[in-house]
């Protein structure tokens, strides 16, 4: 049976339920995975190399920002599962060619893969690529979804989305949970408080201002009215967002305080431990609790307008000052949660 999987992915809704079915399907295997995804060319275009000349550490920055976005979520994915598993990028111009040679690199035994078909949507899997990898590989090659025969149910599409976010919300915690060792001195680097602000201001910017909000909003609010026994639970998570919208506030003052005198290293450490270890039971309870029971009780007029909500935490904001923003964000953020892992 096949011990070693590479799951390319391209950050396209297709690939966000790709990672979900190939973290389940290695699951039942007890297989590991390595996810791969190509990065984007950004010195191949005349902004790109003008950026490499003028500010070198942004251009890689840049460079690696989606790429590093990608694997860092597919990671938390795998971990949550206690999945052994790695994340791989390369830039080049055939990602047909880089999924063949990192699966021979890796020494993986089977792809898992997706297709767009003949769509021609973004990046690394387009139908071309995916009909060449099966061309090509001396590999088994599992495709395991094609987009035009996945079902288009509000459910599924709204589901995948709010996995997504709160993989990102993950990586993030996990950043914080990294800087919490070491400001207790159990890793080399110094703790780079800046960064520790960092994390702290995307967890304003994103959960608090736009998941939380729409989760309370268009997703608990139906479920509580179909289900009466499910309250009780609602009622808990919707505290724990307010819970955690506090533990925040203490962290930020205590991260003040740190940047004052450094003695308070610990204290702010077991903050953000308690804070991590708190968001992980919250997604949790959400995931495994939450989302089988809307999937089973919520109507497909009910998932279209959660879908709707959702999808517009990220299309809203596209070509806008906010969208930039989160975009560099992101990048920093994501690039030190992938930087021990991705190879």
């Amino acid at each position: 049976m096949y011990r070693h999987l590479l799951v390319p992915l391209d950050g396209s809704a297709l690939s966000i339920g790709l990672v979900t079915q190939a973290v389940e399907f290695a699951r039942k295997l007890e297989a590991r995975i390595s996810f791969f995804t190509a990065r984007e060319d950004v010195g191949g275009s005349g902004d790109g190399a003008l950026l490499r000349t003028l500010a070198p550490e942004d251009f890689a920055e840049a460079a690696a920002g989606e790429a590093n976005a990608i694997l860092a979520k597919a990671l938390v994915a795998a971990r949550a599962v206690g999945l052994d598993c790695e994340a791989l990028a390369r830039t080049g111009a055939r990602p047909y060619e880089l999924i063949l040679s990192v699966a021979v690199e890796r020494g993986c035994d089977l792809i898992f893969m997706a297709s767009h078909g003949h769509r021609g949507l973004r990046g690394l899997m387009l139908g071309s690529q995916t009909q060449k990898v099966l061309a090509h590989s001396s590999l088994p090659v599992l495709v395991a979804s094609v987009e035009s025969n996945v079902a288009s149910d509000a459910a599924t599409a709204a589901i995948d989305i709010i996995k997504d976010e709160h993989r990102a919300i993950a990586a993030v915690v996990n950043g914080l949970r990294r800087q919490a060792g070491r400001l207790k001195g159990e890793a080399a680097e110094a703790p780079d408080l800046d960064f520790v602000g960092a994390l702290l201001h995307y967890l304003r910017s994103f959960p608090d201002v736009l998941h939380h909000p729409k989760e309370e909003l268009h997703l608990f609010s139906r479920l509580a009215g179909r289900d009466g026994e499910i309250g009780g639970l609602i009622a808990t998570l919707e505290q724990q967002h307010r819970d955690g919208n506090a533990q925040l506030t203490a962290i930020e003052t205590l991260l003040a305080e740190v940047r004052e005198d450094a003695a308070g290293g610990g204290e702010l450490a077991a903050a953000i431990e308690h804070f991590a270890d708190a968001q992980w039971q919250h997604i949790s309870s959400e995931e495994k609790l939450v989302l089988p029971a809307a999937r089973r009780l919520l109507g497909e007029e009910d998932w279209r307008m959660i879908e709707s909500a959702f999808r517009q935490n990220g299309d809203c904001r596209v070509g806008s000052d906010q969208d930039l923003a989160f975009r560099q964000l992101f990048v920093r953020l994501m690039n030190d949660e992938a930087a021990s892992h991705v190879l």
